[in-house]
């Protein structure tokens, strides 16, 4: 009965959505014997699977991998502000972006998908992928868009390491909070930990990447409150990047996450 659920809500999602970066839902069968989808090709595969393997990942430079996650920005920007009523992903990870084959990306898999309906409390049971979740889930069940908000902020931190941050997230929140002198948040470059398969951006790439690091850390605020809106990232990745106010090799992850507001 979960499997038809979730079966029934993707149905439900995807057939009233249109998006360049959302995986387009062509057709479905249901039946008590046979229930499929009928989804667009997506040449690529996951974007895990891309970052997984040594040759692809090489291949997607940093200008490629800022244009999808500019991609994965506008398409939960699509859905939490263009849509009505709005659609919480609640499952954002790399297993569940798709890229094709100029690395353009495609947010899929809304089994799990919830319409944000303006009349219902909204509480929920647990969804997600563990490592991807926001940290209020753990304490209630309520769903808004500031969940995507902070799996949004996961996933751009793990295309710019080329891995899961793992550890790194709870860390740097934990330095920021308390301003102690852990070796994780201070003295740490942003270049060491960056995707170590391609060489340091450089000139506006490597403005653009700073900037996306910023924005990343913003999303990941503990506070559901002050993280930016997905409009908000949205924009701030289709806007010029500001000039970094040093060498790109001399900031340390703690300039990102004392400037991370977005909003100035």
């Amino acid at each position: 009965m979960s499997s038809l659920k979730a079966f029934r809500s993707e149905i439900d999602v995807l057939m009233g959505i249109r998006h360049r970066n959302i995986v387009k839902l062509y057709g479905f069968c249901s039946h008590v014997k046979h229930s499929f989808l009928v989804y667009e090709y997506v040449e690529r595969g996951s974007l895990r699977k891309v970052l997984n393997d040594e040759k692809l990942a090489a291949k997607m430079d940093w200008e490629k991998r800022i244009n999808l996650i500019k991609g994965v920005a506008n398409a939960l920007s699509y859905m939490h502000h263009d849509c009505s009523p709005p659609i919480i992903h609640r499952d954002i990870s790399s297993n569940n972006v798709l890229l094709d084959s100029e690395y353009e990306a495609h947010v899929s898999d809304f089994g799990t998908a919830r319409l944000l309906m303006p009349d219902s409390s909204n509480w929920t049971s647990f969804a997600g992928t563990f490592g991807y979740t926001a940290p209020e889930l753990a304490y209630t069940m309520k769903v808004d868009e500031k969940c995507d908000v902070y799996s949004f902020g996961v996933l751009t931190l793990e295309v710019m390491m080329g891995k899961h941050p793992g550890d790194l997230i709870s860390s740097l929140m934990f330095s920021a909070s308390t301003s102690s002198s852990s070796p994780t948040g201070h003295n740490t470059l942003l270049k060491d930990v960056l995707d170590q398969r391609l060489p340091p951006p450089e000139n506006e790439l490597a403005d653009g990447v700073a900037h996306v690091a910023k924005l990343a850390f913003a999303c990941l605020q503990t506070d559901p409150h002050y993280r930016p809106t997905m409009r908000k990232v949205s924009t701030e990745l289709t806007t010029r990047w500001p000039p970094l106010p040093k060498l790109f090799s001399t900031i340390e992850l703690e300039d990102e996450l004392v400037h991370r507001n977005v909003n100035g």
